[in-house]
Parts: structure tokens; sequence; C-alpha cells
């Protein structure tokens, strides 16, 4: 099985069922990923100062809703009281924001912070916490990651958060650009914050 295991779960759920729902939720290769994003999560917390046990937990359910199917997030949005605006967009944004109804819904996780963090590791936000943070980063910078960049990625993640989610943000929209993509206004505001970190 796995090792994996949060003394506090900011749920009714244990650690146990919380993991043995988020992998019902999605494929292995989905799954693994959340594993290395919870390791790489309780390291950066480490290095920063921050509780390691919680952003363990952040990291591993950051992904939660990642398969769940369009039509759901369609209904979610409609029926839930987020933004209409996010119809105009997909599943790659949806995951994080709108995931955090499905993470309160299923995994009964409530805590703020918890559910801030994933809703901001698909767009960043002009203010982050350090949860947000690290979440954002170990999504980025997992040992799974193989991308140009990935090792400068980790070095400067590592030496100093803040510049890791500045050389994200524009690391993304580099990307994003070059590929013709729509740009999420709130990512696009986050860069001109962090750009200058």
């Amino acid at each position: 099985m796995t090792k994996l295991f949060f003394k506090e779960t900011y749920s009714p759920l244990s650690s146990d069922e919380i993991i043995a729902k988020e992998r019902a939720n999605m494929d292995d290769k989905r799954f693994q990923h959340c594993v290395r994003v919870s390791e790489t999560s309780r390291k950066l917390a480490k290095l920063n100062n921050y509780d390691e046990d919680k952003a363990a937990l952040a990291g591993f359910v950051h992904d939660y809703a990642k398969q769940v199917p369009v039509e759901e997030y369609i209904e979610a949005i409609k029926t839930q009281g987020f933004d209409p605006d996010l119809l105009n967009w997909n599943r790659a944004i949806w995951h994080g924001i709108v995931g955090t109804y499905f993470i309160k819904r299923d995994l009964k996780i409530t805590d703020p912070e918890i559910l801030q963090a994933v809703w901001r590791h698909t767009t960043a936000d002009v203010e982050m916490t350090t949860l947000d943070k690290i979440v954002f980063m170990a999504d980025f910078i997992e040992p799974g990651r193989d991308f140009p960049g990935v090792e400068e990625a980790r070095k400067i993640t590592y030496d100093n958060l803040d510049a890791g989610v500045g050389y994200q943000l524009a690391h993304t929209l580099e990307f994003l650009i070059s590929k013709r993509n729509k740009i999420y206004p709130r990512t696009l505001l986050a860069y001109n914050v962090w750009s200058v970190k």
C-alpha cells in the first residue's frame, strides 16, 4: 500500500479513509503524482517553518478532483455559487477552484487554509499564504516532473519559495503563450506581483 499518514485530517474521516477515497477517485498515475506532491510539500514546509503534516495533506488532496467528469464540474459551477465565468474555462482551471467543492463534499475537509491552497494551485494569486505557495510549487517541482528548466525551478524553490513562485508563473505564461492558449486573468495579475519578488 502506501506509507502515507496524516496525523490531523481536518475532517471526520481518518487518514486511511481519505487516502482510500482519493485513490478511488483517480487513476494510479494521478494518485502517485499526489503522493509525490504531498512529500514535496512536506519538504518545502520544513524549509519554510510551516506545519509539515498540514502541508503534506494539502499537497495530497490538491488534485483530488482532477479526473471528475466535465458534466459534474459544470453542474457544480451552476449550482454551488461559483463565478459563472468559470464556464468559459476548463478542467485545467476547474480542478483547483471547483475542486474545493468536491473535497468538502467527499473528503469532508473544511479547513479554509487547505481549501484556499487547492483553489490557488491552478491559477496562483496576487496574495498567497505560505501554504498556497508550498502546494503551488510542490505540484510544479515534484520528482516526477520532467520538463526543460525543472532542475532550475527546484533549486530556486528550495532556496527561496517566493522566487520559485515567480519562476513558475513566468514559465507557465511562456508555455501558454507559445501554444496561443487563453490565460486566466488572476494568473496574469499574480505574475505582475510575483515576477518582481
